[in-house]
């Protein structure tokens, strides 16, 4: 351990230039001695903090100025598939189909499953069952009554729905909508095997870097034969539906039936110093939306959209659909970091500041957890005189004039 010296406070001051002199001036040295256990783990200590305080310097990379992304996405969907139900007339779906709309920003929506209410027309007819519907006499029904949990205007007059249960007439599209037999095979199971182009194009303005996730080795008949594969295939920008929700930890017919939310993560985490210069896309697929088994209250992802017609006498009719389907986010996120002198500075200031209190730290712990708190408390200081004639020893640190 490191000792200082110092002279003696109970030195006097004789008189004379020279003697005021030696009187007043310090004179430090430094001494060190060692010793086991207790004070050599304390080296090993502060040992330990500076390596540490360099590593972190090091791999935090505390020498770089930093930036963050700016980025633009575009997405191209291509497959079609061939469909014939009993719920529906025979079908070929393509893209304008089933990609809806087919302009999102950052990301699209691939339908998978439908609910299809046809041949709707403005009408009367009676609302669909339930204890807030239903009805005896037309006194149970208000003129001009609507909730925003029904399907239309109620006209005052009660109904019969069926043989047995009457309801409230409302003035709407009818026939209602009855949206509770969801087909439990996705209508649309061959969307798996859909491919999406995805054009990225990122930016770090700072270091007026720009750059896209098609590499420049990339040309036109690449794309038309590659597809995304971690291994094989590390570098197309083009990808399965089916091994997106694989790699996300989904099953995609099982998630085509009520639909969720995909997300496509592109991380642009950049290191852009001469001698590393790495800047290339990483890609990673998760769920989104929550699947919790214990609340399945609303699951998936599911809105409508009407097609709407001209009947040959001039009426109008539309085709309502209750679309069930996956929506792709595609998430781009990232920071680049290049070598400048100021964080280098600041940051190598901060470093010797923290280094400055090690001393500090390692006296406080011998005078406060040392068994020999008082041994070392008692040598802490040395005062030198001329006229001594035994040397104390001395631990620690001193400062001013004695």
């Amino acid at each position: 351990m490191c000792l200082q010296a110092h002279p003696a406070p109970g030195d006097a001051v004789r008189g004379g230039v020279s003697q005021w002199r030696d009187a007043t001036l310090v004179w430090e040295f430094v001494k060190c001695g060692f010793k086991p256990n207790s004070c050599e783990s304390m080296f090993r200590f502060d040992r330990s903090l500076i390596i540490c305080s360099r590593y972190v310097c090091v791999v935090q990379k505390a020498y770089q100025e930093t930036d963050s992304v700016i980025s633009t996405v575009t997405t191209k969907v291509k497959g079609f598939a061939y469909t014939n139900t009993s719920d529906m007339d025979p079908r070929f779906w393509d893209v304008a189909d089933y990609v809806i709309p087919s302009q999102g920003d950052n990301s699209f929506f691939v339908l998978t499953n439908m609910v299809v209410t046809p041949k709707q027309i403005q009408s009367r007819c009676p609302e669909l069952p339930n204890p807030s519907t239903t009805c005896v006499d037309d006194c149970d029904c208000v003129v001009g009554y609507s909730d925003p949990r029904h399907n239309g205007v109620q006209t005052g007059l009660c109904e019969n729905y069926s043989t047995t249960v009457r309801t409230c007439e409302v003035h709407s599209w009818c026939p209602l909508e009855i949206d509770t037999k969801v087909p439990e095979r996705a209508i649309l199971a061959a969307a798996e095997n859909f491919t999406v182009l995805i054009k990225n194009s990122v930016t770090y303005q700072k270091f007026n870097f720009h750059r896209r996730n098609i590499r420049p080795h990339v040309n036109s008949s690449y794309l038309k034969r590659c597809e995304f594969n971690r291994v094989t295939d590390p570098d197309c920008p083009i990808f399965r539906l089916k091994n997106i929700a694989s790699e996300a930890g989904e099953d995609f017919q099982e998630m085509a039936v009520k639909g969720g939310i995909l997300g496509i993560l592109i991380d642009w985490t950049c290191d852009l110093d001469w001698w590393a210069r790495k800047c290339y896309p990483k890609y990673s697929f998760r769920r989104l939306d929550n699947k919790l088994s214990a609340n399945n209250v609303a699951p998936g992802y599911n809105f409508r959209f009407a097609k709407y017609y001209k009947t040959a006498d001039g009426e109008e009719t539309r085709t309502l659909i209750k679309a069930y389907g996956i929506r792709f986010n595609v998430v781009v996120f990232g920071t680049a970091g290049k070598f400048g002198i100021v964080p280098t500075i600041v940051n190598l200031g901060a470093a010797l500041s923290f280094l400055s209190l090690v001393p500090a730290v390692g006296d406080w712990f011998m005078l406060t957890c040392s068994r020999k708190r008082d041994l070392y408390n008692k040598h802490k200081v040395t005062y030198l005189s001329e006229d001594a004639d035994a040397e104390s020893v001395s631990m620690g640190t001193s400062y001013g004039t004695q």
